[in-house]
């Protein structure tokens, strides 16, 4: 299984990106995916997840980025609004074979399978 993350770029401070995550395996389903970043000498953190069709997010995005999924496109995306200098980082996305609690979402050893990642740059 690969995930293949894609839709980062530059974008002005306030403005709006969306990230996308393609799962290769078509008949692979996964009852949650996540999405982390990480900026250049920081741990990789926890964005947002979706749980079924539930997202669920860290305080610091909330009001502002929308995880959704298309099943049959086996996809999930990350939709930014409102975009802040700190949220200049590395995006990866991830996928749990098994449906983990709510709990369990923000850690990343919940997840079995992570994408490359994709740069997200936002200029102030």
């Amino acid at each position: 299984v690969q995930l293949q993350a894609s839709g980062g770029g530059l974008v002005q401070a306030g403005g709006s990106l969306r990230v996308s995550c393609a799962i290769s395996e078509r008949t692979f389903s996964s009852c949650a995916m996540g999405w982390f970043r990480q900026s250049p000498g920081k741990d990789r953190e926890y964005v947002a997840a979706i749980r079924w069709n539930v997202g669920y997010y860290t305080d610091s995005v909330k009001g502002r980025f929308t995880i959704s999924r298309d099943s049959g496109k086996n996809t999930v995306y990350l939709q930014m609004n409102s975009l802040k200098p700190e949220d200049a980082a590395v995006y990866y996305c991830a996928a749990s074979v098994n449906c983990p609690i709510t709990s369990r979402l923000p850690n990343l050893g919940t997840y079995d399978y992570w994408g490359h990642g994709t740069q997200v740059t936002v200029s102030s």
